[in-house]
């Protein structure tokens, strides 16, 4: 199966800045760059961490990381997955399908 999504990493001084979160800071750079009609092809799931150099955990398709890359936000890429786990919520975009 392919590998769907990236799994980015965020640390707790990351997350202190509201504009590290995709849900705050997507739609606004997508109005911006009048990109909106890519929301339909964005998927970002998230979960908590359990350090502080792991705070926030996001599972992000592709079309969200190259968005997120062009925003100029940093994560750590630490890996792939086929889909996010079931403990993972929806924070931006539409849920995966198969």
């Amino acid at each position: 199966m392919p590998l769907n999504y990236s799994i980015l990493v965020q640390t707790t001084e990351e997350i202190g800045k509201t504009e590290n979160s995709p849900s705050v800071s997507m739609w606004p750079y997508l109005l911006q760059c009048d990109q909106t009609g890519l929301v339909p092809q964005i998927s970002i799931y998230t979960q908590s961490g359990d350090t502080r150099e792991r705070a926030r955990i996001l599972y992000m398709n592709a079309v969200a990381l190259g968005i997120w890359s062009a925003m100029g936000k940093a994560a750590e890429v630490v890996g792939e997955v086929h889909r996010p786990p079931k403990s993972a919520l929806l924070i931006f975009g539409m849920p995966f399908s198969e």
